[in-house]
């Protein structure tokens, strides 16, 4: 399958999961997982740099986001900023461009998912998502640990 996404893209795409994802989680996608996501016409991704801007031509890339978004409502796929470069806002302003940016897309509700011991809960939080609903025991752990997930949404003004 042919993704939608330049090579270089998934490439960074890649990269920034491969470093930020803990591998006890299992929670890092395959290069094809990404591209046959991204092949879906209601896909979509956003890179950030590590000055908080856009990548141009081959510029390494910081954070990412990849959306999926259905009728009038959006769901965070994945997100992450590497670890390298946490703690200065990126993952930020990642999530506020995603919330701005909804109205241009048709979305009123955008909606995420994320086991109950992630940190970036408190990001989310502060970006304005609210828990609305658990699963219990969903995600399970390499060492076979069971975690239940958390959905969050946000709703578009």
């Amino acid at each position: 399958m042919v993704s939608l996404a330049p090579h270089d893209d998934i490439d960074r795409i890649m990269a920034v999961m491969q470093e930020a994802f803990d591998p006890a989680y299992g929670e890092a996608w395959t290069r094809a997982q990404l591209d046959n996501t991204l092949v879906l016409g209601h896909c979509s991704y956003a890179m950030i740099t590590p000055d908080g801007q856009a990548p141009e031509d081959m510029a390494p890339a910081a954070g990412f986001t990849l959306t999926r978004t259905i009728l009038d409502e959006e769901e965070l796929l994945l997100f992450a900023v590497s670890p390298a470069w946490r703690g200065r806002g990126l993952g930020r302003t990642l999530l506020q461009q995603l919330i701005e940016t909804a109205p241009s897309r048709g979305v009123k509700r955008i909606f995420l998912e994320m086991r109950d011991n992630n940190p970036a809960e408190s990001l989310y939080r502060a970006c304005g998502f609210q828990p609305v609903g658990r699963r219990p025991q969903y995600y399970r752990t390499r060492e076979g640990q069971r975690i239940d997930a958390i959905t969050f949404a946000l709703d578009i003004n």
